[in-house]
């Protein structure tokens, strides 16, 4: 079994001191949570800082923060069409403009869990011969990854 931590569980709401029986959490889990928490974080900060540049218009937009408002109650199609704005992962060559730089903080986070599955937890299923999860967790990179390619046609706009 992988190195594990005990956590212990207060009852919620009851500050009595008295706690509930402690759990064995393994390490990986732990490994993995702790790269949400601070990835998610990471993300936010990401996501603040761009859109502080491109509403300040220290990085003008393709389209100006009122254009964009003028559009927004357009369908997704409509108003990539209206305002001649690239479909599917093309808004990576549009990273020199401020409206699309703020992507960069949404595919963080959207990929941050590909990443902890495929640094924390498929190593250690692998190492600990747990066919089972390390499984489940492949199988959930490979259904991520397609949809976000787009190849599925339900991700990748």
């Amino acid at each position: 079994m992988a190195n594990e931590q005990l956590v212990t569980q207060q009852q919620p709401g009851v500050n009595t001191g008295k706690t509930k029986p402690k759990m064995h959490v393994p390490a990986e889990q732990v490994a993995y949570a702790n790269m949400i928490n601070y990835g998610q974080w990471i993300g936010m900060a990401m996501l603040v800082v761009t859109f502080f540049i491109y509403m300040s218009g220290m990085m003008p937009g393709l389209i100006s923060p009122d254009q964009v408002a003028q559009t927004w109650h357009l369908s997704c199609d409509e108003f990539l069409e209206v305002n001649n704005m690239p479909h599917g992962w093309n808004w990576l060559g549009m990273l020199g403009y401020g409206n699309y730089l703020s992507l960069v903080g949404i595919a963080w986070l959207a990929g941050l869990t590909i990443i902890a599955y495929t640094v924390f937890l498929v190593p250690a299923y692998f190492k600990q011969k747990d066919i089972p999860f390390l499984s489940i967790v492949t199988i959930e990179i490979i259904v991520l990854v397609l949809a976000a390619s787009g190849i599925l046609g339900s991700g990748g706009h």
